[in-house]
């Protein structure tokens, strides 16, 4: 039951299992990026296949090749509805210390960023995102490429104010920040459907984790 605990009272133990690092993250996104740049410029201009659709698939590519044991390659694109904001997200890894998803939104959002037991990095793929924390009278602005960071105990309002799309890593007491993911549902869009695959990819991930023995 270590898991409700502050990470601090625990992380001494739990960060031997960690697997993923928020440079290599960053390493990763960027990468994508100028790969998929690269690319679009060799593609005929009657492709449907866009800069966006390059990027995170590249992302998602060189996740599973760097991590093969820890990243999913079957799992499928689900909305979430949390702290306001709404958009969509594709689960690649999910663990009681550690998760890893794509997450945006083609339209544009804005919400709260919740304030967890965990550290957040949030580096962007594609568009722009601003964000500000309570005291700051002036926007924080991350482009793709930028790594956004949210320090455990920390919460900010963002926005996404168009088409924008970010490679999450967060790594902490996983489990502290899944009712904020869930809550929504049961306080706003009933869309239970939703709730139900957010549930069970989350929980299908973690069990597999724990079989091979990383918690």
């Amino acid at each position: 039951m270590l898991i409700f605990f502050p990470p601090s009272l625990v992380e001494p133990w739990i960060e031997s299992y960690y697997v993923f690092n928020p440079a290599e993250m960053q390493r990763i996104a960027k990468q994508a990026i100028h790969q998929a740049k690269a690319t679009e410029k060799t593609l005929a201009s009657s492709s449907n296949v866009t800069l966006v659709d390059l990027i995170v698939g590249n992302t998602v590519d060189l996740l599973q090749q760097r991590y093969p044991e820890h990243v999913t390659r079957h799992s499928d694109w689900v909305l979430n509805n949390a702290g306001g904001a709404m958009g969509s997200m594709l689960i690649l890894h999910c663990s009681l210390t550690e998760y890893v998803i794509i997450f945006g939104t083609a339209v544009g959002t804005e919400g709260h960023t919740g304030r967890f037991f965990a550290d957040d990095f949030f580096t962007i793929l594609y568009g722009e995102q601003w964000a500000f924390p309570p005291g700051s009278l002036h926007r924080e602005a991350y482009a793709p490429g930028d790594q956004h960071i949210l320090p455990r105990g920390h919460a900010k309002q963002y926005r996404m104010a168009d088409s924008c799309w970010a490679l999450e890593y967060a790594r902490g007491n996983i489990v502290s920040m899944l009712p904020f993911g869930f809550l929504d549902t049961l306080a706003s869009t009933l869309n239970f459907f939703t709730l139900y695959h957010n549930l069970r990819l989350s929980i299908k991930l973690m069990i597999k984790e724990i079989l091979i023995g990383k918690i």
